[in-house]
Parts: C-alpha cells; sequence; structure tokens
C-alpha cells in the first residue's frame, strides 16, 4: 500500500483547464486560504435591530473628539448615522411648508386609512417621504399617526395621499389645525441602474435626452460620498448636492442626531460653494475640502474633469483669493472624472482611462496634478480601495494594483470573473478590505443577475485569489469597529440589514453552506488504474460552535479529463461520500480510476473547519 499526500496548492485557479491545474484548487464558495491552508469564511450576524430604508451604496465610520463612534451610511432613499446600535434619519430635506400653506391640510373619510393633503405646489412625488409636526386629531385619526414620516402617493400637484394605521371615523373635508410644519426630503434616487425613453430621462444637452421612445437612458443608481471635517459629516450624491451635518458641541450628540444635514451653501457664511459634483472629499493632512466633478468658479454647467477645493480648514469659503487657500485645477485628459481616493501621501483621481496623482504642495498653486498612467480603466467608481500603502482596482478586463507605480495583478480567476458579470450593473461594484486576513474583497452581479451576488477575493499577502457567492452592496473594514461590515438590501427587499462580519461561524443564525473543489490529479503516473481504498482526513474543527461538528469529505474518481464524475464507463466508480468528523481517524472507501478530485463540504450549524494535508491510499490495479 502507499499513501499520496494531498498538499495543494493555495487559491483558486480558473484560468486553465481543470487537470492542467493538478495540484491545485478549482471551485469554492464561502471559503478562504489562511497560512496557505483552505478554511471556512468566518459568520456574520445582524449589527442593529432596526433596518435602514433603501440600498445602502456608501459607508464611513469616525470617532470625534467627544469619543462618538459614528457610523454614516447613504442610501439611495435616505441618509443615516448610526451610533450605539441605533440608527438615526439626518436625511436633508428640500422644502418645508408652514402655516398659511399647510393650515387645516387634512382631509378624511369615514372608514378609510388614507388621509388627503393638500398643500398648493407641494413638489412632491410618489414615494417620496414628508413629516408633519404641529397636526391635532382629524376624524378621529390621533395626532400621533398624522405627526410622523409618511412616503406619500401623488394625485395631483395640490394634492396626495398618505396612509395612517387608525381608520378615520368620520369624514373631515380640512383639519389638523394652523400649527402643521411639512418637511419634504429630498427626493429619493435609482436602487440600481435604470434605463428610461423619452423627455426627461436626462439632461439637456447630453445623452440622447428627448429622442422620445427610441433610445433608453441610463439613469444612474443613488450613490453617495462620506467624509468627516473634524466633528461634522460630509456628505454629497454623486453628480448632486453637497450637504453638511453639523455634531455640535454638546457633549450628548443626542440634539444633533435629531436634526437633518443641511445643504453647504446654506451654511452661515458659505461662498462659491459647488452647486453640483461628482464627488467630496476631506484632505485630512492639510484639512481642505475637496470637489471633483464639480460646478466652476462663478456659476455655471458641471465640469467633469474640474477639481476644485476650499479654504483651508474653512469649508465653507470656496472663494479664491490672494488671503486664502480655496483653488481649482482642471484634469487635462479624459472626458470625465470616475473616483478619488485619499492614500497616506496624495489623492489618487481616474478618469476614465487614465490615473492622476493630487498632491499638496504648501505653495501658492497649493495643490498639484501629474498623470500616473494612461490606457488604464476603473470598473465603477466604488471598485477602488487603499491598504497598506498600497491601491488595488478593478478595471473592465483585468486588476490593477498602484505601488508607488501602476500594474497588472496576475489573477487566476480573471475569466471567471469578467466573462460572468452584468456589465450594465457594473456601477454596483464595491470594493473593500479585511485586514484580519490580508484581503481585498469585490462585491459584483453575475451575468444573469442584477444586484451584486457574488464576491472575489485577493490576498495581498499571500497573492492569490478565491471566489463566492453572497450579495453585500456595501462593504467597510475599519479599525474603530470590532468587526468588518457589511449591508444588504436583496433586490425584491425595500429595506436593507447591517452586519458584523467574522462573526461566530453562521449566517446571521442561519447554517452557511460552504465547498472547496480540487483540481483532477493523477493516481500514480496517470497510465494505470488505481484502486482507492480509504483517506486519512487531516481537520481542524477549531472554532466551532457545536460538539460534534462535521463535514462532508467526497472523492470523485474518473477515467479521463472529458468524462463525468459519473461516468457511465465499466471501470470508473460514482462519487464517493463520507461524513467527518472530530474524531473520525479513517474513511473507508472503494474508488478504481486514473485521476481523482477532492471536495469538502459543510452546512451544518456552529460548523467551523480548515483543511490539512490529507493522505490517500492507493495500489496499482491494471491498465484496463
Amino acid at each position: 500500500m502507499a499513501f499520496i499526500k494531498l498538499n495543494l496548492k493555495p487559491g483558486i485557479n480558473r484560468n486553465v483547464t481543470n487537470y492542467s491545474n493538478e495540484g491545485g484548487w478549482y471551485d469554492a464558495d464561502k471559503v478562504r486560504f489562511f497560512s496557505g491552508l483552505p478554511q471556512k469564511l468566518g459568520g456574520w450576524t445582524r449589527q442593529t435591530t432596526q433596518k435602514f430604508d433603501g440600498v445602502c451604496r456608501q459607508m464611513w465610520n469616525y470617532v470625534t473628539s467627544f469619543l462618538d463612534n459614528f457610523l454614516a451610511m447613504g442610501t439611495n432613499s435616505k441618509l443615516y448615522i448610526e451610533v450605539g446600535g441605533i440608527i438615526y434619519n439626518i436625511t436633508p430635506f428640500r422644502a418645508t411648508y408652514t402655516t398659511t400653506d399647510t393650515d387645516n391640510c387634512f382631509a378624511t373619510n369615514s372608514g378609510d386609512v388614507e388621509v388627503i393633503v393638500t398643500i398648493v405646489a407641494h413638489g412632491g412625488n410618489t414615494g417620496d417621504t414628508v413629516v408633519f409636526t404641529g397636526a391635532t386629531d382629524v376624524g378621529g385619526v390621533p395626532a400621533a399617526e398624522l405627526n410622523t414620516s409618511h412616503v406619500i402617493d401623488v394625485i395631483d400637484v395640490d394634492t396626495f395621499a398618505i396612509t395612517v394605521s387608525t381608520a378615520a371615523t368620520s369624514t373631515v373635508a380640512a383639519g389638523g389645525g394652523t400649527a402643521i410644519i411639512a418637511s419634504f426630503e429630498i427626493e429619493p434616487g435609482y436602487r440600481s441602474v435604470a434605463q428610461g425613453y423619452g423627455w426627461g430621462t436626462g439632461t439637456w444637452g447630453r445623452s440622447y435626452w428627448g429622442l422620445g421612445s427610441t433610445q433608453p437612458v441610463d439613469l444612474a443608481q443613488r450613490d453617495w460620498w462620506l467624509d468627516n471635517f473634524d466633528n461634522d459629516l460630509v456628505a454629497n450624491i454623486r453628480n448632486g448636492a453637497v450637504y453638511y451635518w453639523e455634531r455640535g458641541s454638546n457633549l450628548d450628540p443626542g440634539t444633533a442626531l435629531g436634526t437633518r444635514a443641511v445643504l453647504l451653501s446654506s451654511l452661515s457664511g458659505a461662498t462659491d460653494v459647488p452647486a453640483i459634483a461628482m464627488q467630496t472629499l476631506v484632505s485630512q493632512n492639510d484639512k481642505h475640502l475637496l470637489a471633483f466633478g464639480c460646478t466652476p468658479y462663478g456659476g455655471g454647467d458641471q465640469d467633469l474633469l474640474l477639481i476644485r477645493w476650499a479654504n483651508q480648514d474653512d469649508p465653507t469659503n470656496w472663494t479664491p483669493e490672494v488671503t486664502n487657500s480655496a483653488g481649482f485645477i482642471r484634469v487635462s485628459r479624459g472626458s470625465r472624472i470616475v473616483r478619488a481616493l485619499a492614500t497616506r501621501q496624495e489623492i489618487l483621481v481616474w478618469t476614465e482611462g487614465q490615473l492622476y496623482s493630487l498632491q499638496f504642495l504648501g505653495t501658492t498653486d497649493v495643490f498639484g496634478l501629474q498623470e500616473l498612467a494612461d490606457n488604464i480603466s476603473i470598473i465603477s467608481p466604488r471598485a477602488c480601495v487603499a491598504v497598506n500603502n498600497q491601491v488595488f482596482w478593478m478595471g473592465h478586463d483585468k486588476f490593477y494594483a498602484y505601488t508607488g507605480r501602476v500594474e497588472t495583478l496576475p489573477c487566476e480567476v480573471r475569466e471567471y470573473v469578467f466573462t460572468d458579470m452584468n456589465r450594465t450593473q457594473a456601477d454596483q461594484i464595491v470594493c473593500g478590505t479585511n485586514e484580519g486576513y490580508n484581503e481585498v474583497w469585490w462585491f459584483y452581479p453575475s451575468g444573469q443577475s442584477n444586484w451584486n451576488d457574488r464576491y472575489v477575493v485577493y490576498n495581498h499577502l499571500e497573492k492569490i485569489w478565491y471566489y463566492g457567492t453572497m450579495v453585500r452592496t456595501a462593504w467597510l473594514d475599519s479599525p474603530l469597529r470590532p468587526y468588518p461590515q457589511g449591508v444588504a438590501t436583496e433586490q425584491d427587499d425595500a429595506q436593507g440589514d447591517i452586519f458584523f462580519h467574522e462573526y461566530g461561524t453562521d449566517a446571521n443564525g442561519v447554517a452557511m453552506s460552504a465547498y472547496i473543489q480540487s483540481s483532477d490529479f493523477d493516481l500514480g503516473d496517470g497510465d494505470q488504474f488505481m484502486l482507492s481504498r480509504r483517506i486519512i482526513p487531516d481537520l481542524n474543527f477549531t472554532g466551532s460552535d457545536v460538539e460534534e461538528p462535521e463535514v462532508t469529505f467526497q472523492v470523485r474518481p474518473r477515467n479521463f479529463p472529458g468524462a463525468t464524475f459519473q461516468s457511465d464507463v465499466a471501470d470508473s466508480k460514482n462519487v464517493v461520500e463520507s461524513s467527518v468528523g472530530v474524531y473520525t481517524d479513517q474513511i473507508f472507501i472503494r474508488a478504481r480510476a486514473r485521476q481523482m478530485a477532492l471536495k469538502l463540504s459543510s452546512d451544518g450549524l456552529g460548523v467551523n473547519w480548515q483543511l490539512g494535508s490529507p493522505r490517500i491510499d492507493v495500489r496499482p490495479d491494471g491498465r484496463r
């Protein structure tokens, strides 16, 4: 008898055939490599009992000088801050109506839960949110059910309907009093990339605006960009307005958390604030607030290649003067800025085909711009991340790294990822780190999905790749929180959850299915048949939450690379499967074949595992 010891190469390789990748791994889900060995991913659990509205595309975590640990979140419909496990709505208001516009604006019909609201020229659209305060009981509907937030259903330019819990007990044509305040939140954006037709679906002079129903126009998903300026939050909608939320100086943040973000341009002393920006960020080293792809100084149409910045330590003053450091610079090539990313020594700026370095000079020019690379690509604004003085990003057909120079990352799963991707929804692709395991993650939509349903991981320490399935719309790995945070809103859901990752072994209380399968390897020299009679497993169940965890061990024999594992060739055996537990010392099998693959899987609650170097007992068994 002879034992074959399986020391397989770490990482998944899908760029070559199964058989040519002998000695490696070919397929996996919910499995990572740690110190070169495959192990099941850590689990996740819901961080808060509250759900948030909409699809979250951006999170930002920071700690204030008052030691508040804030997590800001931007969804397609809301802007939130989470602290202490409680989610607060700080979504800006677009308009507020008071007396006389709102006097006795409520009307009820006996037996109905629908309340009709009349506010002349309210400017709302179906799906918008309005918040009422100051109303009194109307037609048997309690004031408490009126004085809250409501999603509106527009009837006409002057009226809309809201729904309450308590049916009216009488018909009232106009009621609610004269102290009513109606505040409308900013209009929600799209949950993902959508398509529209005809007038009004684009911006005048761009795209296919006004071409009727012959040409669809892509309607961009709602994206937020978030950053902190000292204790305060800067938030802007991609290619939209810039907002500001002030933490204030009270020791208790409760007062501030009860207020809403406001337009940056509405703050006292604000001058020449860009009306529209593709993105904003704070250069933390020199305390400048910058806007990329924004409206120019003095007003006008959005310039998609323009970079402006406010005066140092003053996010409200954007007027360039001899006595301040406010200013602007324009990217020389490309048609639009796609993303800006702050790193330790510079700000990287991507256009569709170039990468630039924006650096603080400390001179009268303030910032300088230098081209780093040409003929590169970036697939989405959120497809890049900085880690350990390196930057990684996904292009349209390859992965890149910037380490002082731009390099193409060798990727053994490149064909698998890029040939099965819904590029219509590429803007959803998001990148983040999991530094506890030296990983960079990309979440992306597979070819048949309109939602992020897959991930691909690059382990930048071991320089290997692996992938799997998971629905995540945003990701944040922050040293200010105990675990990486991911958020998810299912495609057909209106609300989502925040999750702590690498927490336990299960998927929020549900068993996590995980597996890994090797490429085929020869038994012997591959010429003659070999008879396999037993396997000596090498498994570590450390971290399991059950007393007797089990995994499923499969040997998958076949005679030729083109044959199926359940081949009808007489000398080939079917898949041999066995359960392996903590105290399993050997597995008895009977499989006769020229080559074999190994598959390890688990789907039980509380199970965690790491595979070592199993051994297979084989002996020659003829050539026919």
